[in-house]
């Protein structure tokens, strides 16, 4: 059965190939992404993954499909996709000197239609950062269409003092949580 990636994203694939697992397909849901009224960091995680996955497999029935949303989150508050360097600007402000958590959740659709889901929780502490810092991050690109402003995988790792959880989940697909939701659909991962 095809396995099929709801995501355009390049770090996605590259964390699924560290487990032996490649896609079939890359298939993005381009769903609206906007926090619902109220709406709290990891319930909005795990809505976007299954409205991901729940949109892809529409389009590919019979296949097993995996979708993933990462949240950035203090407090009640949800980080934006940092589009400009404004926002990621502010992003950076918010989150220096101070811990944040990291909300991966992932969905797998198999080809029966059932689906199954998982959240990985990370906690991030990071360094109070001088404004030197923050011109040379935003100088570079890593922080563009990243939840929070940053990119972990990227030189913001110098800015984390402090880390509690998945790795892999703050780059954006926790690989544990991953793996067991693909065996269970029968896809062996490395």
């Amino acid at each position: 059965m095809p396995l099929i990636l709801a995501s355009a994203s390049p770090r996605r694939r590259d964390l699924l190939a560290r487990i032996g697992i490649i896609p079939d397909a890359i298939d993005p849901a381009a769903i609206d992404e906007t926090p619902l009224k109220a709406e709290l960091p990891a319930a909005h995680a795990r809505r976007l993954a299954a409205a991901k996955a729940a949109a892809v497999a529409a389009r590919h029935p019979g296949a097993t499909v995996l979708a993933a949303d990462t949240v950035v989150a203090v407090g009640r508050r949800i980080l934006p996709k940092a589009e400009d360097a404004p926002t990621a600007a502010a992003c950076l402000a918010l989150l220096s000197g101070r811990r944040h958590r990291v909300l991966s959740a992932v969905t797998l659709v198999d080809a029966a239609g059932a689906a199954r889901h998982r959240l990985s929780t990370s906690v991030v502490a990071f360094k109070r950062l001088t404004d030197a810092e923050v011109a040379a991050y935003l100088a570079g690109d890593e922080w563009r269409g990243k939840a929070g402003g940053y990119a972990i995988q990227g030189s913001a790792e110098a800015f984390v003092r402090f880390l509690s959880g998945s790795h892999s989940g703050v780059v954006g697909l926790p690989l544990f949580e991953t793996r067991a939701l693909l065996a269970v659909a029968g896809h062996a991962a490395g």
